[in-house]
């Protein structure tokens, strides 16, 4: 397996040959994934974040990835906020045309920031027209739900596809009080459910329901004509996104509940660099490194990772 994905990488040309030849999922394919009775055979819609050239080129050499989103995200993951809210238009441009680079399968999407497109019908379609003809995103993302459904409408009916996004929405951290799960009473139940349907009958060719109750995100995958994409919210949604730092291991801080890490890269950065110190230094043999590396392997077992 990891010989093929080598073969693939982007770095061999081959296999970049190979990935151009295969052709870029687009948002009318990824809502053809919609899973039902008769289309049991349809895989999973795999989505995860990235942020820059490299990242992405990895993640989409891997073939396994149908959908890379330039989250806002970046605030906290590359920027070191708080919150996603100080991202501006400008940086997400930047960051998703380097995705776009790197991406030749994937399809990449784009997070419209705070404060790019609540305040009008037309300023959504002039800020996420510039994402697609500067950034070459093929789709956006706004979060919101049945206040947005004339604004997804405006810019499906313009060509820009839109995935939408309920439950908890980060740029709302303010108005949630944080980053905390939502759906906890049936009233927020029946809202999130109302947007999502909203959402997919203005147009949006897919859904992203964040921490929300499973049964909730079950109820909205099976009313809803539209891919569910989910992250914390159980495992009946269409397909699955997580943040690419979290599936790596590789933040600092508390990771959420629901992240269960396929790697741990921090740790493996960490000993990295006091191996390359101590070879430079030329203060302990190979031997003596390796046996370091076992005893900082247990120390730093316990480094937690951050939540956005």
């Amino acid at each position: 397996m990891f010989t093929e994905i080598s073969q693939r990488s982007p770095l061999n040309s081959a296999g970049a040959n190979s990935e151009k030849s295969r052709g870029r999922i687009t948002a009318p394919g990824i809502r053809g994934r919609k899973h039902a009775p008769d289309k049991s055979n349809l895989k999973k819609i795999v989505c995860l974040t990235a942020y820059d050239f490299t990242m992405s080129a990895l993640l989409d050499s891997t073939s396994c990835v149908d959908l890379l989103l330039v989250g806002d995200s970046l605030s906290g993951i590359v920027q070191g906020f708080e919150t996603t809210l100080p991202v501006t238009l400008d940086e997400m441009i930047y960051h998703s045309r380097c995705v776009v680079r790197g991406a030749q399968h994937a399809l990449v999407v784009s997070d419209m920031p705070f404060m790019s497109y609540q305040v009008s019908v037309e300023q959504a379609l002039t800020n996420a027209g510039r994402l697609m003809k500067e950034a070459g995103v093929g789709a956006v993302k706004l979060e919101g739900g049945a206040e947005l459904s004339e604004t997804v409408a405006r810019l499906v009916c313009a060509g820009i596809p839109v995935m939408g996004h309920v439950g908890l929405t980060p740029q709302s951290y303010h108005t949630l009080g944080g980053h905390k799960r939502q759906g906890k009473t049936a009233q927020q139940q029946d809202k999130i459910l109302n947007d999502a349907r909203a959402l997919s009958d203005a147009g949006a060719f897919s859904v992203v329901l964040e921490c929300i109750p499973s049964t909730l995100a079950l109820k909205i995958t099976r009313e809803i004509s539209c891919p569910t994409i989910g992250i914390g919210c159980g495992d009946e949604c269409d397909g699955q996104i997580l943040v690419v730092n979290d599936l790596l291991g590789l933040r600092l801080g508390t990771a959420p509940a629901f992240v269960k890490p396929e790697a741990n890269l921090s740790l493996d950065i960490a000993l990295a660099v006091q191996r390359f110190a101590a070879r430079i230094q030329g203060q302990i043999g190979q031997e003596q490194i390796v046996q370091a590396e076992r005893a900082d392997a247990n120390v730093l077992k316990g480094v937690e990772y951050a939540s956005i």
